[in-house]
């Protein structure tokens, strides 16, 4: 069990990874001003930082692939043990699902807005996105409690292994999506200033590609969880 928390305070490493590279190329301010007296047009900033943003991105999220990968080998091997203990998802994970889901499509509309020149589209899409991920942290944390309540704890002489997994896969996922929250409440500043439109939405594009691979992720943790656990 010991290694099994190890592991788990390990796994928010990657998490950096990504939302660093996301605040850190839709922090700056993008003022008119400078966009005019430029010497290089806004497109072809946009590209450069893009060259840039991107893979680093990328990585992060690769990162993240092989930490779940290692996590969902480990309980197959797991799960053939004698002591393994079979019992039914919290229904609030259900729930969740539908949250996140609801969430990718909300930013979708964002981008969509965005390319548009709709500025209101995109406030009210961010901001969309902003809640629903705020409503999916409270649905997991209300499966944790689901769990508790169920006499199913994370440690201690009566836990069981099955139980842990469950824990530390929603954990290191959770961990992830709240680093995809502080992320998304940057995007939304920057929404609410008019910063995103259809010359300049990098900042909007990574912070999508980040938030669709977590809503991805968490499918395929979900479909695995009920198919394993």
């Amino acid at each position: 069990m010991q290694s099994q928390i190890e592991q788990f305070a390990c796994s928010f490493k990657p998490v950096f990874i990504g939302a660093a590279a996301i605040i850190f190329y839709i922090c700056p301010a993008q003022k008119k001003a400078d966009m005019d007296t430029a010497k290089i047009s806004l497109e072809e900033k946009a590209a450069t930082r893009s060259k840039s943003a991107k893979p680093l991105l990328y990585v992060g999220m690769m990162s993240m692939v092989m930490l779940f990968a290692a996590f969902t080998s480990a309980l197959v091997v797991r799960r053939a043990e004698p002591n393994w203990i079979v019992f039914d998802l919290p229904f609030e994970l259900y729930i969740s699902c539908g949250i996140i889901a609801l969430s990718s499509l909300s930013l979708i509309y964002a981008s969509r807005s965005a390319k548009r020149d709709n500025y209101q589209g995109v406030k009210t899409g961010v901001g969309i996105t902003l809640l629903l991920g705020i409503a999916f942290v409270v649905s997991q944390f209300s499966a944790y409690s689901a769990l508790v309540d169920g006499g199913m704890f994370f440690a201690g002489p009566t836990s069981n292994a099955s139980w842990a997994y469950l824990y530390v896969l929603i954990g290191v996922h959770l961990g992830h999506l709240l680093g995809g929250i502080v992320v998304m409440i940057v995007t939304l500043i920057n929404a609410l200033r008019e910063r995103y439109n259809s010359k300049e939405s990098l900042g909007l594009e990574l912070t999508s590609i980040y938030w669709h691979f977590l809503d991805v992720l968490w499918i395929y943790l979900f479909l695995f969880l009920l198919l394993m656990i």
